[in-house]
């Protein structure tokens, strides 16, 4: 009789431990396909961020013999998108981009295309409204995405290594009128406060106040070059590359340049 009582409880638990096997066959599906379509959109956004401007770079050069001293078709761009105002190049990384800034939303070009406006995850090479489209501001700052393969302002990190730092000084923006040369100060890392909201350039003492901070950063992450082109004063025009650091959310990375050579082109 005993026999007997066994036998509908041991069907019991064996319907049980199915039950308890294919829910968790389930649930595992489930997670394995999430952890597919998460990963195929990664990749996804990788290769578009390293796509969207290949074949631009590539065919910028030379709008003729007679303005080669300003290699960029500005014309061009801007009947792509009259957002587009300068160019920055930056020797042995991957920076080699146009810079834009959208007329009424500050961060849209966090995550559009500087070539379509469309969406794209790795956006763009960006300043705010409060910064001139002259670079004529005491410090300007321009935003790019870190961490989509070596796209936007992922490589400035190469100047963390101090001999790669120690042999290229120099970056240019571009301009459908101008050459801007800036010789890099420093690299160091900083906090996430917002620098335009944080410090008051109009101030003299607030622009000398980020000058110092800029040639002496307190930051166990920097380098720093001390002899300069130029003197840094309160007629100084500064640019402020900045970008994230991988795993490090409050931190930002920082590539601060200042104005050493302005040419004129046709």
């Amino acid at each position: 009789m005993e026999e007997n009582n066994k036998q509908p409880v041991q069907r019991k638990n064996t319907r049980a431990k199915k039950i308890v096997r294919n829910i968790v066959i389930i649930i595992s599906s489930v997670v394995l396909i999430c952890a597919c379509v998460y990963l195929g959109y990664y990749l996804y956004t990788q290769f578009a961020a390293e796509g969207e401007y290949e074949d631009l770079q590539n065919s910028v050069p030379a709008v003729s013999e007679n303005v080669a001293e300003n290699p960029i078709d500005f014309n061009a761009l801007k009947a792509q998108n009259d957002d587009i105002y300068a160019w920055i190049k930056i020797d042995d990384t991957e920076v080699d981009y146009p810079i834009v800034q959208h007329d009424t939303e500050d961060n849209f070009y966090l995550r559009h295309s500087a070539l379509t406006k469309e969406f794209l995850d790795s956006g763009s090479i960006y300043t705010q409204k409060c910064n001139a489209l002259d670079f004529s501001d005491p410090v300007t700052l321009i935003y790019g995405h870190n961490g989509f393969k070596k796209t936007m302002f992922t490589t400035l990190h190469k100047f963390e290594d101090e001999e790669f730092f120690n042999t290229h000084e120099y970056f240019n923006i571009y301009t459908p009128d101008r050459k801007l040369t800036y010789q890099i100060i420093s690299i160091f890392k900083y906090d996430d406060r917002h620098i335009m909201n944080s410090f008051d350039f109009n101030k003299p003492a607030k622009l000398k106040e980020f000058q110092n901070m800029v040639m002496n950063p307190n930051s166990t992450l920097k380098n720093v070059r001390n002899d300069l082109d130029v003197k840094i004063d309160e007629n100084s025009k500064l640019v402020v590359l900045s970008t994230c650091i991988t795993g490090q959310k409050s931190n930002r990375f920082l590539v601060c340049g200042v104005l050493v050579n302005d040419e004129r082109t046709k």
